[in-house]
């Protein structure tokens, strides 16, 4: 059965796609499944781990708590698996392996989004710092435990090297990675076009954001606009928001496709190892969406993520964040046994081991610690903000 699915790899994808029969292997040796191929274990390993259940109560730019119609990382994680299968599929690569990076990126994200990051790498400086996509390594190699005999989820090689390199203009992990694949750039690529574009979404829909400002300053959903205007009439707002969403997601998928075939072409890829010899980025936009992406990618910081609303949430679950690691501090009897135990063992520092529980807790979770706790330095929740 798995050898099936192999000869399928063998037949429908390129010669410089990862195939699981060469991966690497896992750290720790492990009997091989019977039904599934080494990347299709990893993909339900990282489904059924505990860091990707609490994705579900975590911040993407929205609390969770506002709406069950904001993106969650969960629901983000979710749509960037989604885009990065179907480019995988588009460039004849192979889609498990970019599947499971894209499904394990976000696995080390912190509470209250990006603005929960920056509290904990301030707190951990001393340490270190601290960056969600390490964690996200760490989650995967140490931290999950699961299993008797080793700890984390023993993933393949191809997907923590895919990890290590994971990097979009939010996300800048500093350690080397040794292999570089396709697969992996494709889930960096898709991690930008999910997050600009259902932040468009989101924004519109908190009211945050205005379609016709939008419409007037952004080229991308100018030009969108304009093809469905051509469509369709007497459209409702929502019908409107959905459709140049769908657009551009469609564009920049498409665009993608034919800027790295170009690519592959001009540099002559034949083999993995051309992957690896060649200096740059092989899935990317070409150089005109690259600049209408980062035309909307401004437009969203400036009139989204730094929205004072937002600032105002951000703000506040940093305050959390700060609260709850000092109260641990003093109060250490309250970390979890599995926690205590990596201070015991001497595998992670008093301070990094916090920080690390602190990592874990879904935005739900943390507010209630900190009612239970009385730490509020306001009596205003952050579900009460926007």
């Amino acid at each position: 059965m798995k050898q099936h699915f192999e000869n399928l790899e063998d037949s429908l994808l390129t010669p410089y796609a990862v195939k699981s029969k060469t991966s690497k292997g896992r750290t720790h040796k492990e009997k091989p499944s019977q039904t599934r191929t080494c990347f299709q274990r990893d993909r339900d390993r990282i489904i059924y781990s505990k860091a990707f259940r609490r994705l579900k109560d975590k911040t993407q730019v929205f609390t969770p708590i506002l709406s069950d119609h904001f993106r969650s990382r969960l629901t983000h994680t979710i749509e960037v698996s989604q885009i990065s299968r179907h480019l995988a599929r588009l460039l004849h690569l192979n889609e498990d392996l970019t599947e499971c990076i894209a499904l394990a990126h976000d696995l080390g994200h912190s509470p209250f989004g990006h603005s929960g990051e920056e509290a904990l790498n301030t707190l951990l400086l001393d340490e270190g710092g601290f960056e969600h996509n390490l964690h996200s390594l760490k989650i995967v190699e140490e931290l999950e435990q699961k299993y008797p005999d080793f700890r984390g989820l023993n993933l393949s090689f191809e997907v923590k090297e895919g990890l290590k390199k994971h990097q979009t203009p939010w996300d800048n992990p500093t350690i080397n990675s040794q292999f570089v694949s396709l697969e992996a750039q494709i889930a960096n690529i898709a991690d930008e076009v999910a997050y600009n574009n259902h932040d468009i979404d989101d924004g519109l829909t908190s009211t945050l954001l205005d379609i016709n400002d939008l419409i007037k300053n952004i080229q991308l959903i100018k030009e969108a606009h304009s093809q469905i205007a051509k469509e369709y009439t007497n459209l409702e707002k929502h019908e409107t928001k959905h459709l140049v969403n769908s657009s551009i997601i469609s564009q920049q998928v498409l665009n993608i496709y034919n800027s790295s075939k170009k690519t592959i072409q001009k540099y002559n890829i034949k083999t993995l190892n051309d992957v690896q010899e060649l200096n740059k980025s092989v899935i990317s936009f070409d150089k005109e969406m690259t600049e209408k992406n980062n035309e909307l990618r401004h437009y969203l910081y400036k009139n989204l993520y730094r929205h004072k609303k937002i600032k105002e949430s951000n703000q506040l679950g940093q305050t959390i964040i700060n609260n709850m690691f000092h109260f641990l501090k003093q109060n250490s009897q309250l970390l979890p046994n599995s926690f205590l135990k990596l201070i015991q063992k001497n595998d992670y520092s008093f301070n990094k081991t916090i920080g690390f529980y602190i990592a874990g807790m879904t935005d739900t979770f943390a507010v209630h610690f900190c009612n239970i706790h009385n730490l509020h330095n306001s009596k205003t929740p952050p579900h009460t903000i926007l």
